[in-house]
């Protein structure tokens, strides 16, 4: 049965010092709630939403005494109940915190739960953190796909907010990640440089190619160690695209092991595993130790499969 919502008068929005640096998007995903992110985002696209009486992109980050305009919104979508985040999934997620101080938290996110809820997801790791914790000013300092497993930085104060999304945006906090990716990859070390843009699907569904319209993008490949079927390489983005990795590594003829959308029709003849293989693993961050996370069992499981099957050296 579907109800209609309707926000059918203008909205507006105020920013203030708990949401300062804060994406527009990502405050819009916490404030519209029920709006699929794919209207909200298509609003912003269309010029929707203002602030400051100014046109804003996605990524545009918010300032303290912002003014946000949106338009009325009608949509249509199904009945759903508001499903509370229990005790048992706040205290697993807060079990999976590999390090903590006073601004900082970063949690080893498992592959398959959203860094944040909304358009049908009931709850993600931020609402399953805030709810643990007590603490409403929690924040996502960046993010990483809901198939993704690993590190994920999450601000305690506006501050360090602000702080490590500069860091990011000048390239100086770096990111490593583990993935299984189909067939031998021939070069130990190579720099895959290809420019990656975004577009959409007709039912609204974000996908990235690559493109020469695109923006430009950088991954560093290390293969750690070569199997029949598959290479388990060490990736580190040098920019910071969406669907990065899985989508280089397509370009080079090395799609994602579990990857449903990028490259799954590539010839994989290794055991299936039932996620997407890509793992953060390593965060270095000025002034911080290096933050590190194994990989999880799953994918421990899967290397050991392979390499039964056949293993070259690892290398070192």
């Amino acid at each position: 049965m579907n109800s209609t919502q309707d926000w059918q008068s203008v909205t507006w929005f105020e920013v203030d010092e708990h949401q300062e640096a804060q994406r527009i998007d990502n405050f819009l995903f916490s404030r519209l709630k029920g709006v699929p992110k794919s209207r909200i985002y298509r609003l912003i696209r269309e010029g929707q939403v203002r602030v400051n009486k100014k046109r804003v992109k996605a990524e545009t980050k918010l300032a303290i005494g912002d003014q946000i305009r949106v338009a009325p919104i009608r949509f249509e979508q199904k009945d759903q109940s508001t499903v509370p985040v229990s005790d048992k999934v706040a205290q697993s997620l807060l079990s999976r915190v590999v390090y903590e101080d006073e601004g900082l938290m970063v949690v080893n996110k498992p592959s398959g739960i959203a860094v944040h809820g909304g358009s049908g997801v009931a709850y993600g790791l931020i609402e399953g953190l805030r709810a643990a914790t007590g603490k409403k000013y929690l924040e996502l300092i960046h993010r990483i796909d809901r198939d993704t497993s690993g590190l994920v930085m999450i601000s305690k104060k506006r501050s360090v907010l602000k702080t490590l999304q500069d860091l990011l945006r000048e390239h100086k906090i770096q990111k490593t990640y583990a993935a299984i990716v189909k067939g031998q990859v021939s070069l130990d070390n190579q720099l895959i440089d290809q420019p990656l843009l975004r577009y959409e699907l007709a039912n609204g569904e974000r996908r990235v190619r690559v493109s020469k319209d695109g923006k430009d993008s950088k991954t560093q490949w290390k293969v750690a160690e070569r199997f029949m079927h598959a290479t388990l390489v060490y990736a580190s983005p040098l920019s910071g695209r969406t669907h990065q990795i899985r989508v280089h590594g397509l370009s080079i003829g090395h799609p994602l092991v579990g990857d449903d959308k990028y490259g799954h029709e590539t010839e994989y003849r290794g055991p299936n595993p039932r996620r997407l293989c890509l793992h953060a693993m390593r965060l270095e961050i000025p002034g911080y130790e290096t933050i590190e996370a194994p990989l999880p069992e799953d994918m421990q499981s899967l290397v050991a499969q392979l390499r039964a099957q056949k293993a070259d050296k690892p290398i070192a």
